[in-house]
């Protein structure tokens, strides 16, 4: 595995995110940049089975964002696959763009899901898997979650009937940055020990640093190779707004836009990296 090749590729797409971000004027720059390691190993790091020639290919594995509003992390990942041009990502939020605030699974290749309304995409994951295991397919499902979302209730009856259907196809992976939009996930409404209670709840759990690329990989890996019958949880522990100084653990940068300067402070940071 090529570690410095994915660590480059991660901080294109962090370059990428807050260009996007600061020429619509508006986005979630913080969570995008909390997840994009994550989504580097998914789509990078020989985890995910995927053809951008074929978006719709039968044998593919799925990946839905839940936490929809990191939209611009998904833009970048998908543009870097090669799902669509990366000039492209610079139409983000604007008239008759492609790529829409959330996900549009009807604009946008390589979207499986519209997503948006936080605690629904587990639900939507754990669906397609039971879908696929009926289709008799070997494919998998990744669903990306925030730490904030698992403070919805639906997150816990999806856990419950993935675990009950013993959907060992599933892959959650929480990015547990720890902050939301009003502040500290433990201040605003405690989920609590989320390894715990996913743990609780029948599911195979990992934790794992988010911002550890080689780590992220191996676990993401395991979890694809695991036949067992429970799905799995990876809790990655990661840091909002990673990679830029100012925005790191603000919760302020949930979802605002840098000004110019702020941009060039921003990209300055991400190259000197």
């Amino acid at each position: 595995m090529d570690t410095q090749g994915l660590e480059r590729r991660a901080r294109e797409m962090r370059v990428d995110i807050v260009k996007m971000i600061a020429e619509a004027g508006s986005g979630h720059p913080g969570g995008s940049l909390s997840c994009i390691d994550i989504l580097t190993a998914l789509y990078f790091g020989g985890v995910m089975a995927y053809d951008p020639a074929d978006p719709k290919r039968a044998d593919r594995d799925r990946f839905v964002l839940a936490k929809g509003h990191a939209a611009p992390a998904l833009y970048a990942t998908l543009a870097h696959a090669g799902f669509f041009p990366r000039e492209e990502l610079m139409t983000l939020r604007k008239l008759g763009s492609r790529l829409q605030g959330h996900p549009d699974s009807n604009l946008c290749p390589g979207v499986e899901v519209s997503t948006g309304s936080l605690g629904q995409g587990l639900s939507i994951a754990a669906g397609m898997a039971a879908g696929l295991r009926l289709d008799g397919s070997a494919s998998r499902v990744f669903a990306l979650l925030g730490d904030g979302e698992c403070q919805e209730g639906q997150v816990w009856e999806a856990a419950m009937f993935a675990a009950h259907q013993k959907l060992g196809h599933l892959v959650a992976i929480i990015d547990n940055n720890e902050l939301q939009i009003d502040g500290c996930i433990h201040d605003v409404c405690d989920p609590g020990d989320l390894a715990a209670r996913f743990a609780a709840f029948g599911w195979d759990v990992r934790l794992v640093d988010g911002h550890d690329l080689a780590a992220l990989v191996a676990a993401l890996q395991e979890a694809k190779a695991d036949d067992g019958a429970a799905p799995k949880a990876i809790v990655a522990r990661t840091v909002k707004g990673k990679g830029v100084p100012f925005m790191e653990d603000q919760a302020g940068w949930h979802g605002k836009a840098p000004n110019a300067e702020e941009l060039a402070e921003a990209l300055a940071a991400l190259e000197a990296a």
